[in-house]
């Protein structure tokens, strides 16, 4: 009894033990992938992976974290992580089960599929096995890792099964690496970049297309609208083909599947200022000719159609995809072509040029460098590059060919000399005849430019012949230096004798004036001698009135003077008296000598003492005689006479300011 009771509760326990295994912990960042070993009533999966209905084999609904109860023995755990996705990677599906992809595909469709985390609606919703064509953005997924195979950049989410399938994930990881496709494309403004996609799934383009053509890009249209191929599913829905395709990703950040579609960056269309960009279009519709029933050289359509643009690019910036078409730049500004060995012009159109050779009339042959300026309506251009393709090819295939033989024959008309003495006229006519040849190539001939011919190499002789004319040009111009230097020294003659001209004229100018001014003068002052004269006669006669009055006056005084001093005599001698002591004063002459002079005419002796004592007896000896009543006349005695002589020349003599001196 104890024995069967010790197995009952050994068998209690065995059954408990057994109860217990089949508990489960899933940590909340782990899953659950189940696998079942076997049923009963649904046996093993008939196809595929996913075990659907029941069957042994993987499960498609996963274990989240926390405690799960699974009938033991009969299932299998295997713990897997959660797929994470950086922020700005993304993370790429491959599918083990599903539909078969169709003979045109590369990817498995998702338009039905819109979460990976249910594998049942993934296989009702008719989602396809292998490489998937939508992508995982950033984010945590618990995504069963049996049905799916997630590629990140940082490693595979996977529960392997088999070396090659490993084996094919890490090949498929490392062409996604090498698109850089665990990235997002992202094109900056400041490089001015444009992508260009290549799709690698759909349809292939049909006979004689190179580039598949816009589609789905109206985002009205939200059912096939792609953005910008980051719908892969619309965008073939729309209608697009495999293939390099004509639109273009522009700045901006785009998510795309690379194993979908790959992004080649390649460099903006710019149009610089001065130029025009002529389209040669590879693609579009066959458009109508815009040409003109005159123009038999090709067919200018309108934009958008195959062939060449009629309407150029202006100066700008364009996103103009270089895979579908040609821009070829021309400039509008002026072009110099040069036919000048080693001399380039700034467009290098002319690298292939050199000077024409050309043969003169004496048998000369000088080689003649040329430079031609031209100018190309930007309206015009796409009918030169229709007809020659490109501007160098027009100017080495039509332009050369034809300049070189027009000055060919302009060489044969006219000797060495005349070919350079005529370079002028010979421009001028060639810059008037050429212009219609170029206008015929719808090319506008500014200007022609000739230079100097020169000789081949190791050939002399034109030296020579250049040597012998500036020779013969120094003599001529020494002749016409001499007949200048001989004329201008006429000219100088003339010019001294018309300077001395106008100087003399100068001078009798000066003395015609001096003879006027002198006249004038002469009149003036015979005028101011009349009216002097006048005024003179004038005075005179008030001074003779005057002075016959003042006569009378004094003469009635002098009478009654006379007769006061008793007569005449006495009068005289008190006027010389008076007279003679205003001098004596106004001189300063001592009245009493300070040296005694004696009359004795010794050495030394005062002269005019001698005549102070003379004068003075004289006068006290008249008026003596006056008083002693001697009215009769005295007679003089010659002495008296000499000594009067003397006394007058000795006071006219004597100089001023003799004061002081010894009298």
């Amino acid at each position: 009894m104890e024995i069967y009771l010790l197995c009952g509760v050994m068998l209690l326990g065995l059954l408990v033990v057994f109860i217990m295994t089949g508990i489960r912990f899933i940590p909340n960042n782990r899953i659950g992938v189940v696998e079942k070993r076997w049923s009963f009533d649904k046996g093993s999966v008939k196809s595929g992976l996913i075990a659907l209905n029941g069957e042994a084999g993987y499960q498609p609904d996963i274990l989240r974290g926390g405690l799960h109860y699974l009938m033991p023995i009969q299932y299998i755990v295997h713990s897997m992580p959660l797929v994470t996705i950086s922020q700005g990677k993304i993370g790429y599906i491959f599918a083990r089960d599903g539909r078969q992809l169709e003979p045109s595909q590369v990817l498995a469709s998702n338009v039905t599929v819109q979460n990976f985390q249910d594998v049942v609606s993934f296989m009702k919703d008719g989602g396809q096995r292998g490489p998937q064509r939508r992508i995982l953005r950033e984010g945590t997924y618990a995504i069963n890792l049996v049905q799916f195979i997630v590629i990140t950049e940082e490693r595979v989410f996977s529960l392997p099964m088999s070396r090659e399938e490993n084996e094919v994930i890490l090949r498929m990881a490392e062409v996604i690496k090498e698109r850089s496709g665990f990235r997002p494309v992202v094109i900056k403004d400041t490089d001015d970049m444009i992508g260009v996609v290549t799709v690698h799934d759909g349809p292939s383009l049909g006979q004689g297309e190179i580039i598949a053509r816009v589609v789905g890009d109206d985002p009205a249209q939200t059912g096939t609208y792609h953005n910008k191929f980051q719908d892969a599913d619309h965008f073939l829905e729309a209608g697009g083909h495999r293939g390099r395709q004509l639109q273009v990703l522009v700045e901006g950040t785009y998510y795309v599947n690379r194993l979908f579609a790959t992004v080649e960056m390649i460099q903006k269309t710019i149009i610089e200022v001065g130029n025009v960009g002529v389209v040669v279009s590879y693609t579009g519709d066959t458009g109508e000719d815009l040409s003109g029933q005159e123009y038999r050289h090709g067919e200018l359509v309108s934009k958008g159609n195959r062939g060449v643009w009629s309407e150029p690019l202006l100066p700008g910036k364009y996103a103009f995809n270089t895979y579908a078409g040609k821009v070829t730049t021309v400039p509008t500004t002026n072009i110099i072509l040069k036919w000048i060995r080693n001399e380039v012009g700034a467009h290098h159109f002319d690298e292939n040029l050199t000077e024409v050779s050309l043969i003169t009339k004496d048998a000369f042959e000088p080689n003649l460098p040329l430079s031609v300026v031209v100018h190309i309506d930007y309206q015009k251009a796409p009918l030169v590059i229709q007809r020659f393709g490109d501007i160098k090819r027009l100017v080495e295939q039509t332009l050369d060919p034809m300049v070189s033989a027009y000055f060919k024959n302009v060489g044969q008309t006219r000797t060495l000399i005349q070919l350079i003495q005529d370079r002028s006229a010979i421009q001028q006519q060639a810059g008037v005849e050429m212009k219609e040849k170029f206008a015929h190539y719808n090319l506008e001939l500014e200007e022609v430019l000739i230079g100097t011919p020169s000789s081949p190499v190791g050939d002399t002789q034109i030296e020579t012949i250049l040597i012998q004319l500036r020779s013969r040009q120094v003599a001529a111009e020494q002749v016409e230096t001499y007949n200048q230097q001989g004329q201008a020294a006429v000219k100088e003659r003339e010019l001294r004798e018309a300077q001395s001209k106008a100087q003399m004229q100068t001078k009798m100018t000066e003395a015609e004036l001096d003879i006027s001014i002198q006249s004038n003068q002469g009149k003036a002052e015979y005028q101011r001698s009349i009216q002097q004269a006048a005024q003179i006669r004038a005075l005179a006669e008030a001074e003779a009135e005057k002075i016959a009055r003042i006569g009378v006056a004094q003469a009635l005084a002098t009478e009654e003077q006379v007769r006061a001093y008793g007569g005449p005599q006495f009068q005289v001698t008190q006027q010389v008296l008076n007279r003679f002591s205003d001098a004596i004063q106004q001189s300063g002459v001592d009245v009493v000598p300070r040296i005694m002079v004696t009359g004795g005419g010794s050495e030394g002796s005062s002269t005019s003492g001698s005549i102070m004592e003379a004068l003075l007896t004289m006068l006290l000896s008249d008026r003596y005689s006056a008083m002693t009543g001697e009215t009769g006349k005295v007679e003089r005695s010659a002495e008296a006479d000499a000594l009067r002589k003397q006394i007058y020349e000795s006071m006219k003599n004597k100089p001023s300011g003799g004061a002081g001196k010894s009298a």
